[in-house]
This record gives C-alpha cells, structure tokens and sequence, in this order.
C-alpha cells in the first residue's frame, strides 16, 4: 500500500506540472489585451500599460513568464490578480462557498441516484425502472447552460420557491436551488451505474447463500449487495467531482454565487490570466488528491482489492 502511495504521488506531480503548463499555454495563447480588456471602454495611459506590463511580465515570453508563475506557487504566492487583489486572498473568499455548494450538490446526488437506482434494481421493468430511464436521458440531454437558467427562471422567479440569486455570505436555502442544478448533471449516470450494479449483484451465488441462510431480502440488499455495488458508484462520484467543478462555473455565474465558478467565469471575460491559472491550479490539485482518495477507498469496500 505505501509503494502504491508513492508511485501515485509521483504520478500526482507530473499530472500537476502538464495540467498547469497547458492551461498557462491555453491563456498566453488566448490573451489579446489583458489589460485594455480589464478596463473595458475607459481609455489607459501609457504609463498605466506600461507600469502594468512591467508587473505581470506581459512583456517576455512564455516560458519565462510559465517561470515565473511556479516560481511563486511554490513559495506560496499564487500571484497577483490584473484587478491588483492577491489571488490567494481571493481564494479564502471564494473557496467556502463552493465547497459549501459543491458538499450539498453531492449529497443530494448520491442520495437520490442510490435510493433510486437501488429500488429500480428491484422493481426492473417495473413503471418506476421504465420512468426513471425516461428522467435520466431527459437530463443526459439537458446541458448546465440549459438546466441553470431554466430551473432559476421556473423555481426561483415565477414560483419564487427558491432565491434567484445568492449573496456573499449564502445560506443553505440561496445554496440549495443551485446545488440541486449541480446534481441534475451528475444523477443520471450515477443512478443507471448503481441499477446496473446492483441488478447484478443479486443474481450472483453469494446473494442466493444468504437467502438460503434465512436472511431476509432486504437485509441482503441493504447490508450485502449495496456494499458490492457501491465500488462503481463511488469511483463514478469521484470522476463526477471534476464534472461538479465544471459544471460550478456556469451554476455560479447564472445564480450569482461568488465563488469559484464565477471568479473563473469572470476572469475568462477579461482575460486575467493569473487568475485563471490560480484557480485552476488549485481545482487540478483538489482533483487529483480526490482520485486517490477514491482509489484508497476501494480496498475499505472490497477485501479483494490489493494495491501494492
């Protein structure tokens, strides 16, 4: 198990380091006028752009400017935003609510995928296996830029049973419409990976010996078969965080949630590159140590499982 955790460390920092030079590449590539871009229509000296282009580097090349970047990082400083805040202080503002909002968003995702995807497991082809095959293609093709607007416009303006938008200090009710769009984009899957996981468990030999044991048929779906069936689940939960992550960007735009998602979204619209590349790094570095910790899980689930 410890050779298995340095070995994926070691995959970890490589990982970081591509994941952060294509994305610095991505932004060098894209910016035009940063500057000029951040100031919108307001016109700038040229000892403003000048003072500016001396600060970010703006004017050596990428790969010193690539430099640069990790240089800070790894001293602790993820640099400067092009609006003159520290990245890092931006972070400790932004961070709370989307963990807060991510959190929320898969729970209500594994709550519902894995109650429902059990009890299709046990009524198949039944009217609540064939509805809930309906609901999932319905938002397998439904895209967040579809789904954010549209459940804000239904449940939050014409119902008004949920806030539209969210303040900076959102509560779990402002957080709740939201998080609920988030899980929209990752229930589908999770429930028809847990249905078919689960309907195969129950024809396995084990299931028919605990049967045969005396016990009842819930206790072997609920205490046997879920335990077997989870593994898929949760490596697919652990893949679905980055489609969560993903998916932040637009749910917080839409809902005016200021974290994460909406820092990106914004620093993308005017081309703050630091920003970008700082958030960025983060959500890379949240991912990967997430996956290992999925993998990790595998052995508590499955005695079978064995790193080495």
């Amino acid at each position: 198990m410890f050779r298995y955790i340095v070995r994926r460390l070691l995959q970890m920092v490589i990982t970081f380091f591509g994941a952060t030079f294509l994305v610095y590449a991505l932004i060098f590539a894209n910016q035009n006028d940063p500057i000029q871009a951040l100031a919108g229509e307001r016109p700038i000296t040229e000892s403003q752009r000048l003072a500016l282009t001396q600060r970010y580097h703006l004017d050596e090349g990428f790969f010193m400017q690539y430099w640069y970047y990790m240089k800070g990082l790894f001293q602790g400083d993820f640099g400067t935003s092009l609006t003159g805040r520290k990245i890092a202080d931006m972070m400790v503002d932004a961070w709370p609510v989307t963990a807060r909002l991510a959190v929320i968003a898969i729970v209500i995702a594994a709550l519902v995928s894995v109650t429902a995807g059990v009890y299709s497991a046990i009524k198949r082809g039944g009217i609540f296996d064939n509805l809930s095959l309906v609901v999932t293609l319905v938002l397998l093709a439904m895209p967040i830029v579809v789904i954010a607007p549209l459940f804000q416009l239904i449940f939050g303006i014409q119902l008004g049973w949920f806030p539209p938008t969210a303040t900076r200090d959102a509560t779990f009710w402002q957080l709740l419409l939201p998080a609920i769009v988030l899980a929209c984009i990752v229930i589908a899957p999770e429930m028809r990976v847990t249905r078919t996981s689960v309907v195969e468990n129950l024809r396995a030999d084990y299931v028919r010996t605990a049967r045969a044991k005396g016990l009842t048929r819930m206790r072997v779906i609920w205490v046997h078969v879920l335990r077997n069936s989870l593994i898929p689940v949760i490596t697919l939960i652990g893949v679905d965080l980055g489609t969560l992550l993903a998916g932040a960007i637009v749910t917080e735009h839409v809902f005016n949630i200021p974290g994460v998602g909406f820092n990106l979204a914004r620093a993308i619209n005017t081309e703050d590159g630091p920003l970008v590349v700082g958030f960025v790094s983060i959500l890379v570095i949240l991912f990967l140590f997430i996956n290992l910790l999925v993998d990790l899980l595998y052995a508590a689930l499955d005695p079978r499982i064995r790193y080495e």
